[in-house]
């Protein structure tokens, strides 16, 4: 499937207890409806064809000659659909019974998976039916007239990924055959499971299978017995769910009375790109290497459209919902903890910052007065400058000076004009030309004022600059660009307006709060052109370099997970689907690609600052890459969009 995105479903279909026939047209029915919406892999709960709830009659020949009949029902049903299945159901092998998962295609069967831990305590008795698979060796076994394959260390390969299979208590146990299959190769792992419900169990068990597809760096598909099962001593509520890498992708209504079928994309791509890059994964696999596997190969399906389901989040670096006052604490948090470890490692008590009234330097003297507050000192011990130019509106100079005062800082006002008008003399560059030598003689002058101010009162000057501006090169090298620590180094612009707007609501006085939603309000600018006639800001930047919501979704997906253009490129649209349309989408994309690979020099010499979040440009850290690599592959790609 394109992209790397493999359609995967949970199939909860209605059961009647030892009523093979009745059970096979259910599933039958809902792999029809799975394979007409695109799924390539279904799996249904354990023991679906029989149902899990049969106790003794497992011990009926009867009933399993159905349930084999059943099956053969099934493969004949589906065998001209794509879509692999993946059904529970008891098998006997080498005179035993077990409890297994049968994987099948075009009406032929890929292998058996038999159950490894079978449950013996409260209402479990599986033991009293079953064996479990450590009983025999990998083996070939005849199941509906078909000479296959059984064991647990069975793999099967797509043309687009590799899935394994395992049975409901196996992902309970201390090392799950999952953790096996996945070090083996396993992007995938099916679990066929019956689940019973009791107080408090659904939440452990969610936290059990998030943290299992997290560890084993996987997609995570599990499917549980729902209503119809017997209801003598327990319930079963029919649990679909469906992870990749412990982020919930979709789910099952509980205690629905109706069949379900639970559908999702899994980004293989997105894995193997975190697998590529996490040495404890592949230190893992190297551990591993005697632990046998079997891999088998499934019928080749012609491509189909790819129509996600998943949703793709426009906003990756600002946190949603109900976690959103959490997560914005818990940045800020680290913003402060980065700048007390600084200042008291360099015994100072006296920080200088210049004060713009736009969001970067707002966010960060509002982590300095925090960090102060949090360390005893005196907040006249944080230096504020507002050095107004030519192209400073009335607007952000009196939002500097009001936020400066509400906050209780010592405030000074260091005008950059003449000393600009100097240099322009200096150097001979015409005033009227407001080209990048008028821009940048601004910058590198009031960076120059900070630096030398900092000296005088012997303090620490905080850098501004953000993550976004970082991966765009939108800064002046040696200006802005500079700093003694920088605390909003990995803090992206759309999640610095949130941080902002988050402080206000939450952690300063009326009077300061005010002008700070202001600030929030503000357009985005350097403010380095003058003003147009009526006073207001005339140099936006997004109208420059574009949006930064479409940059902040670009670094994300380039950086995080290495992501090629054209995919980036595909989800973006489906991301930002009505807000902007796909030109604007592959300009502003081409354009961070080309200022991404251009503007690295920049990074290659950054201050200190704190790591916030899964993506960062230090290059100490998170990104090492040569100043003079080349972006003729990535930009390539942008021009065949």
């Amino acid at each position: 499937m394109k992209y790397g995105f493999v359609k995967v479903a949970s199939a909860i279909p209605s059961v009647k207890v030892a009523d093979c026939k009745f059970n096979a047209q259910q599933i039958d029915a809902q792999i029809a409806i799975a394979d007409g919406k695109g799924v390539q892999i279904i799996v249904f709960p354990e023991l679906c064809i029989t149902g899990y709830s049969c106790a003794d009659l497992f011990g009926q020949s009867l009933m399993l000659e159905e349930a084999e009949i059943a099956l053969m029902q099934i493969m004949n049903n589906t065998r001209q659909m794509d879509i692999i299945s993946i059904v529970g159901m008891p098998v006997s092998i080498q005179s035993t019974l077990m409890n297994c998962a049968v994987i099948f295609q075009k009406g032929k069967i890929l292998g058996v998976v038999p159950k490894s831990y079978l449950p013996n305590h409260k209402e479990s008795a599986e033991p009293r039916w079953f064996a479990p698979a450590s009983a025999i060796k990998e083996v070939n076994i005849r199941l509906c007239g078909q000479n296959v394959p059984c064991g647990t260390s069975l793999l099967f390969d797509t043309t687009e990924t590799c899935f394994g299979v395992e049975i409901s208590e196996d992902v309970w146990a201390p090392v799950p055959p999952s953790s096996t299959l996945t070090l083996k190769g396993a992007e995938i792992v099916f679990n066929l499971s019956a689940c019973t419900e009791s107080i408090g169990k659904h939440t452990y068990l969610q936290a059990l299978l998030a943290q299992q597809s997290a560890r084993c760096l996987c997609g995570y598909v599990f499917s549980s017995c729902g209503f119809g099962e017997s209801t003598t001593d327990v319930v079963f509520g029919g649990n679909g769910l469906i992870y990749e890498n412990g982020m919930l992708l979709a789910s099952s209504e509980r205690f629905s009375l109706k069949e379900q079928l639970i559908i999702s994309e899994i980004d293989v791509d997105r894995i193997r790109n975190e697998r590529r890059t996490n040495t404890i994964f592949m230190s893992n696999v190297a551990s591993s290497k005697d632990i046998p596997a079997t891999h088998i190969g499934t019928e080749f399906v012609n491509q189909r459209e790819l129509i996600l389901t998943r949703p793709i989040e426009a906003h990756p670096f600002v946190p949603q919902g109900d976690t959103l006052n959490q997560r914005c604490e818990e940045i800020f948090e680290i913003q402060v903890m980065g700048l007390a470890k600084r200042l008291i490692h360099t015994n100072c008590k006296t920080v200088v910052v210049g004060i713009s009234g736009g969001l970067d330097s707002t966010l960060a003297l509002l982590v300095c007065v925090k960090t102060f507050d949090k360390l005893g000192f005196p907040r006249k011990g944080i230096v504020g400058i507002t050095m107004p130019g030519f192209g400073t509106t009335d607007r952000t100079y009196n939002n500097a000076l009001h936020l400066m005062s509400s906050l209780g800082i010592t405030t000074h006002e260091i005008s950059i004009k003449d000393a600009c008008i100097q240099h322009f003399k200096d150097i001979d560059h015409d005033m009227t030309n407001h080209n990048v030598t008028y821009e940048n003689s601004q910058a590198r002058e009031r960076t120059q004022i900070l630096m030398d101010f900092a000296n005088k009162v012997n303090a620490l000057v905080i850098g501004t600059g953000d993550l976004s501006e970082l991966a765009l090169g939108w800064a002046t090298y040696n200006g802005d660009h500079m700093s003694m620590y920088g605390v909003n180094a990995s803090i992206p612009k759309t999640l610095v307006k949130y941080l902002v707007n988050w402080v206000a609501l939450n952690g300063v006085d009326y009077e300061s709060r005010n002008t700070l939603l202001d600030i929030v309000d503000t357009p985005i600018s350097p403010e380095l052109i003058p003003a147009d006639e009526q006073g207001n800001i005339k140099q936006k930047t997004e109208d420059l370099v574009g949006p930064y919501e479409l940059h902040d979704f670009f670094i994300y997906n380039f950086m995080r997970f290495g992501f090629r253009p054209s995919k980036i490129y595909f989800l973006a649209c489906t991301a930002f689907r009505g807000e902007y349309n796909e030109e604007t989408i592959k300009k502003w994309l081409t354009t961070f690609c080309r200022r991404f690979f251009q503007q690295q020099f920049k990074r290659s010499c950054l201050p200190d600052g704190p790591k916030v979040g899964s993506v960062g440009l230090s290059p100490r850290g998170d990104w090492k890459m040569p100043s003079d690599a080349c972006a003729t592959l990535w930009l390539k790609e942008c021009e065949e969009l």
